[in-house]
């Protein structure tokens, strides 16, 4: 995949647009932050149009974002009725913001690969016929957003928001 189109978001009320300040953030890095994380926060719609956020382990792999969740799990359930899903860092302060849609992984080769990255990064042992059966879903990126910092002019200065070609 070609890195995503960079862009200074405008919401009105939020950023100094004259503030030049660090400019965009570089994809690259934001990859990083992604892929180095341990905790992130998948956020849901549920059939009633209420939102639905929890905690997941997760991995970055090949502009994809891969999580696990029991088919039967609210977010399991979220998404066969709505799969557009909101995947955010911990932090607040060097935050990304990944919006997209998820699926279901079913080619088995991508649930290897997945298992081959998950299970290190978290001391797991997952079977390929445990992932076969429990649930893997993708989230394929849309847009996603990202600044630094908690100051008002770091943020304004560094916030970032790419979008991604429709594959």
């Amino acid at each position: 995949m070609t890195d995503p189109t960079a862009s200074r978001p405008q919401p009105a009320g939020y950023f100094l647009l004259e503030n030049e300040g660090l400019g965009l953030l570089d994809w690259q890095s934001a990859v990083e932050k992604i892929a180095a994380a341990e905790n992130y926060w998948v956020a849901t719609v549920r059939p009633d149009g209420r939102p639905h956020a929890m905690p997941v382990w997760g991995i970055w792999l090949d502009d994809v974002f891969y999580f696990s969740t029991s088919p039967q799990s609210r977010k399991a359930r979220n998404i066969a009725a709505n799969p557009n899903v909101v995947v955010t860092l911990e932090s607040g302060v060097e935050a990304v913001v990944v919006e997209g849609t998820a699926t279901v992984v079913a080619d088995d080769e991508a649930l290897s690969a997945f298992r081959d990255a998950y299970n290190p990064k978290y001391e797991w042992d997952f079977t390929l016929e445990q992932l076969q059966k429990d649930g893997v879903f993708a989230v394929r990126p849309a847009v996603a957003f990202a600044w630094l910092g908690n100051s008002e002019e770091i943020f304004s200065g560094s916030a970032t928001r790419w979008t991604f070609d429709e594959v």
